[in-house]
């Protein structure tokens, strides 16, 4: 007699692990910081050694000490220390980046119960975090080629704060050319800088089927919308806001991130659009230049109140009646 078995689901396995697909987003990260270094040499290396180590130490520090199992093989760890690092500038100096990596594991993420569990992106969470207790530090750019182990190479500004000088829909002479922008000959975070590594990183996620092209399309789609609009019409003004600042490392790498995103199509365009408004609002209207962060983390946490208002009704299921009001 043949027995039915009954399992917990999920019933539909997937040799995907997870193991796999941060493996696949260090990949496409690797074109980021390569150029990194192109433009602000062995500095950017070691900030980026220090971020990994710390993060990683960290994790298996906690959970060692809370006795939990350990978590390290699914290099959860390595990627938060890598975005982070990519979010801040060259010059930074290392033990504010230890700090950085250590709130974003510890208090981000482990706290929360490990990977998975936290509702807010754990590196975005550390750079604003380093942004308010370090504001002079987290805002010294380094030209590129310069020696980013100089304080006096720090002698230039980002192409986000030369467009938030412009005024009169006419554009800074500060500014540098659409092709440094798009290469990163720039000043800038060390990630953020070179738009073509992104946009190849982030190619290759979509292909890889790691991410979902929806939130990139309309949280980039909604700041071109917006940027158009708002710049009467240039495109240059909106080529711009597209290749500056931290947009497409936040759509590609961050908002796409599988904890702190919705996992409804509807949810994921919810989600994309409100990222978009809010970094348009901040970008135009706020005293920053650059709200990326800010509006990857407010989103993060209207997430659940967008996955229930999009959740797809259960095949055969009724909808409550509402009682009729006398």
């Amino acid at each position: 007699m043949k027995k039915l078995l009954v399992s917990a689901s999920p019933h539909i396995h997937s040799p995907e692990t997870t193991t796999g697909v941060m493996g696949d987003v260090i990949i496409s990260l690797l074109p980021a910081l390569v150029m990194a270094v192109v433009w602000f040499g062995s500095r950017a290396l070691v900030l980026t050694a220090v971020c990994i180590g710390t993060a990683v130490l960290a994790e298996w520090v906690f959970r060692r000490v809370m006795k939990r199992p350990n978590t390290l093989g699914d290099l959860s760890a390595v990627v938060t220390g890598l975005i982070l690092a990519l979010n801040l500038p060259a010059t930074l100096p290392l033990w504010m980046a230890a700090i950085g990596s250590i709130v974003a594991i510890v208090v981000v993420k482990q706290m929360f119960g490990g990977i998975g569990q936290n509702f807010v992106n754990p590196a975005m969470t550390a750079r604003i975090i380093l942004m308010v207790s370090f504001p002079t530090a987290m805002a010294r750019w380094t030209a590129p080629l310069a020696s980013a182990w100089s304080v006096d190479a720090v002698t230039t500004a980002t192409p986000m704060a030369s467009l938030a000088a412009s005024s009169g829909g006419n554009l800074s002479a500060d500014l540098p050319s659409l092709w440094q922008m798009l290469v990163g000959y720039h000043g800038g975070s060390m990630g953020e800088v070179c738009a073509l590594a992104l946009l190849v990183g982030g190619v290759y996620l979509i292909i890889r089927r790691v991410i979902s092209p929806i939130i990139p399309a309309a949280y980039i789609g909604t700041v071109a919308v917006w940027m158009l609009l708002a710049g009467h019409g240039d495109l240059r003004f909106v080529a711009y806001e597209l290749l500056g600042g931290g947009l497409l490392l936040g759509a590609f790498f961050m908002a796409t991130d599988y904890a702190t995103s919705p996992i409804t199509a509807k949810g994921k365009w919810i989600f994309g659009i409100g990222c978009g408004i809010i970094t348009s609002v901040i970008r135009l209207y706020g005293s920053l230049p650059e709200g990326v962060s800010f509006s990857i983390i407010l989103m993060n946490i209207l997430v659940p109140h967008i996955e229930r208002l999009t959740l797809p009704r259960a095949f055969g299921a009724e909808k409550k009646k509402k009682e009729a009001t006398k």
